[in-house]
């Protein structure tokens, strides 16, 4: 998994609602540490894209039928997937690179009528700060992902703390509010001290994915498609920013949700 993780990083540079929702064991519903039970709720397949290597990123979770309060600074609760009750999918971008390739990400979302989450890195952030307002403007939303995108699981509490605030901070100067979600970087679940430090940052959930459309490894359009085939009604799909081949590969992955009735959409608006 850390290799994966590593290779990850030097891939992409840079340097509640009333649905119910597959959540990792990082915390329960009221923010207390949660076991992960031994089998999945049946309206909810544990998501399978992915190899887990450890019991903290195990997506045997528990399933929240209820919107869940939390108390600030509790442990953030992660959350890999919707409950499929609607026929949307949540778009989720890893955010860095050329500010053109952002912009026309927007614009192929525009033409389908599709939304998504950008998690943004704080550095990117700070240098190309137009990219904050070119996200929201067309009607997406932003997300924390680290300020420097580090192998953030193997950091101590303090270092892992600064890397979610140093972003969350520089998304408020820009925006005026934290952003919607956190994401770790170089994972695709969330570790139990990283839920611990994002809550402590002030923020109450953590979108993992269930459907990674391996664009990071620099694959090909045909290889794209076929990964993100793997998504269903509620899944959270992982796709990255400043990538020329996701550029490419994106008009067709929209028009294949669309031909299965699924709409893409933003995690807030998944999880409602």
């Amino acid at each position: 998994m850390l290799e994966r993780r590593l290779t990850r990083r030097s891939l992409l540079g840079i340097g509640f609602g009333s649905a119910a929702v597959l959540a990792t064991g990082c915390a329960s519903a009221d923010g207390r540490a949660a076991a992960a039970p031994t089998t999945p709720a049946p309206t909810t397949p544990v998501p399978t894209t992915a190899p887990v290597s450890t019991a903290a990123e195990s997506t045997a979770a528990a399933t929240a039928t209820a919107a869940p309060t939390w108390t600030p600074g509790a442990p953030a609760r992660a959350i890999v997937r919707g409950t499929g009750a609607r026929p949307e999918v949540a778009l989720t971008f890893h955010g860095s690179g050329p500010i053109a390739i952002t912009r026309r990400i927007v614009d192929i979302l525009a033409d389908h009528g599709a939304h998504a989450t950008v998690f943004a890195i704080g550095q990117w952030l700070a240098s190309e700060p137009e990219a904050a307002r070119i996200i929201l403007d067309g009607g997406h939303e932003l997300g924390n992902h680290t300020w420097s995108h580090p192998p953030l699981s193997t950091y101590g509490p303090d270092a892992m703390y600064e890397e979610i605030v140093r972003c969350r901070d520089e998304i408020r100067r820009l925006t005026g509010g934290p952003g919607a979600f956190f994401r770790q970087s170089d994972g695709q679940y969330a570790t139990d001290e990283e839920c611990v430090q994002a809550g402590r940052a002030g923020y109450a959930r953590i979108l993992n994915y269930d459907v990674d459309s391996t664009d990071w490894k620099g694959t090909s359009t045909g290889t794209i498609r076929a990964a993100v085939a793997q998504a269903t009604a509620g899944s959270v799909v992982s796709l990255h920013l400043g990538r020329s081949n996701t550029v490419a590969a994106l008009p067709a992955v929209l028009d294949d949700l669309a031909r299965r009735g699924l709409t893409g959409v933003t995690g807030t608006t998944l999880l409602r």
